[in-house]
């Protein structure tokens, strides 16, 4: 009796284990198509204007919960991430509902507007050095006016946790040490890179 229960268990751990690797496996195609439509429309929008960075370009997947990484830089030459991280969303976009976002252009909304970004020259604010950001889409052409930019937050974790993180007033808020590393990326561009926030 003991042999089955112990098999028993075996089985239903190894049946949960093949059933969670079956949604991470599927969130992962989800998501890797999703960032592959959304990179082909930024090589679009650089075609018809040389001023926007050809080979590298920022995608952030508002679907992905934010205490996973879902800040993307990708190679638009070989289509893949190179680099990935954690970043948070604006708290108005939090809902009722767990998982579901909301999105706003409105001024004083402290949500995260969805479309398409381009990053403009740092300056230092109350956050150190933040950049610019600005809205090419009606969905987040205040971004200018809202003093939507892309900066570090100490309270950004580092390393992926299970549920969320710290939420923003609206900008795409990331870790200290990422922000570095995405800094020397941006600074070293003789054009403006484009970022590209969907869900």
């Amino acid at each position: 009796m003991k042999k089955i229960l112990i098999l028993l268990l075996v089985v239903i751990a190894i049946f949960a284990l093949y059933k969670t690797f079956n949604r991470e496996s599927k969130n992962s195609k989800e998501e890797t198509k999703r960032i592959k439509n959304h990179s082909k429309e930024l090589k679009k929008l650089i075609c018809s204007n040389n001023k926007y960075n050809k080979d590298i370009a920022f995608l952030i997947d508002m679907r992905i919960p934010s205490g996973k990484k879902r800040f993307f830089v990708y190679d638009l030459k070989q289509n893949k991430i190179i680099d990935k991280g954690l970043v948070a969303h604006g708290s108005g976009s939090e809902t009722t509902i767990k998982g579901k976002l909301k999105f706003s252009n409105k001024p004083n909304s402290l949500s995260t507007s969805l479309g398409t970004y381009y990053v403009g020259k740092y300056y230092y604010g109350k956050f150190g050095k933040a950049y610019k950001l600005y809205g090419l889409d009606e969905t987040n052409n205040n971004a200018f006016k809202r003093d939507i930019v892309f900066h570090y937050y100490y309270d950004v974790p580092y390393k992926e946790k299970d549920g969320y993180i710290c939420n923003s007033y609206g900008c795409p808020m990331v870790n200290k040490k990422y922000f570095e590393r995405t800094s020397k990326i941006i600074d070293a561009s003789p054009t403006n890179i484009l970022l590209s926030i969907y869900y």
